[in-house]
C-alpha cells in the first residue's frame, strides 16, 4: 500500500458555515476489490468500504480505519424499485437502522432516493446530470450533506472518482457515509 497514491485532502479545503469536509476515494485498499476510502481534512484515512462482490454487489461493509464494522449495507431482493438496509455494527438484523429505497417520479427527476431512518426522511436529490453529484436533504428541505467532483484550490476537477463530501457537523459522519455508499451501489460505482 505504501507504493499506491491516493487522493488526499487539502488542509485548506474550505467548507461553509462549519460543515466537514471529506474526501471520498472511489477505490478500494484492498487490491481486486470494489470499494471506496473517506479521508478527512487532513488527509487521514476514516473510513473505508469494501464490496468483495462485483460491482453494486448485494452486501458491503462501512469500516473504520481499524477494520471494525460500523454498518453492514444489504440490498433487499425481490424489490422492484431497489431498496437498501443499512445495520449499525452489534444491532438487531432485523430492524435496519436505515432503509434507502429508489425513487421513480417522472415529475420530480431530480430526486433519487428516499431515505428513512428511524422516524426520520430524508432525500437524496441529484445535481444536474448523473455524475455531477447529489445532495442529501432532510425532511424539511435543509441540506444536510452534499457531494460533488473534487476540485484542488485553483478550480481544476480530478477525476470522477475523487469526489468532494461536506457533512453538517451535528449529522452522524458514519451514518452520511453509509448513505452515499449506497447512493454509489445503486449507480454501481462500488
Amino acid at each position: 500500500m505504501a507504493n499506491k497514491v491516493h487522493p488526499q485532502a487539502s488542509v485548506s479545503d474550505p467548507s461553509p458555515a462549519g460543515r466537514q469536509t471529506f474526501t471520498v476515494w472511489m477505490k478500494s485498499l484492498v487490491c481486486h476489490t470494489n470499494g471506496c476510502t473517506v479521508f478527512d481534512s487532513k488527509g487521514d484515512i476514516v473510513y473505508r468500504v469494501e464490496n468483495y462482490d462485483s460491482k453494486g454487489g448485494c452486501e458491503v461493509q462501512l469500516m473504520d480505519l481499524q477494520g471494525n464494522i460500523l454498518y453492514s449495507i444489504l440490498s433487499k431482493k425481490l424489490q422492484i424499485f431497489g431498496c437498501w438496509n443499512g445495520y449499525r455494527a452489534g444491532t438487531n438484523k432485523e430492524q435496519p437502522c436505515f432503509t434507502v429505497k429508489k425513487c421513480y417520479s417522472i415529475v420530480r427527476r431530480e430526486i433519487a432516493c428516499q431515505v428513512t431512518v428511524g422516524f426520520n426522511t430524508y432525500w437524496i436529490v441529484r445535481l444536474g446530470r448523473k455524475n455531477q453529484g447529489f445532495k442529501i436533504l432532510n425532511i424539511t428541505g435543509d441540506i444536510v450533506a452534499e457531494v460533488k467532483q473534487k476540485q484542488v484550490p485553483s478550480g481544476v476537477e480530478l477525476g470522477e472518482d475523487v469526489l468532494a463530501l461536506e457533512v453538517e457537523p451535528y449529522m452522524d459522519h458514519s451514518l452520511i457515509v453509509a448513505l452515499v455508499t449506497v447512493y454509489g451501489l445503486i449507480n454501481r460505482r462500488l
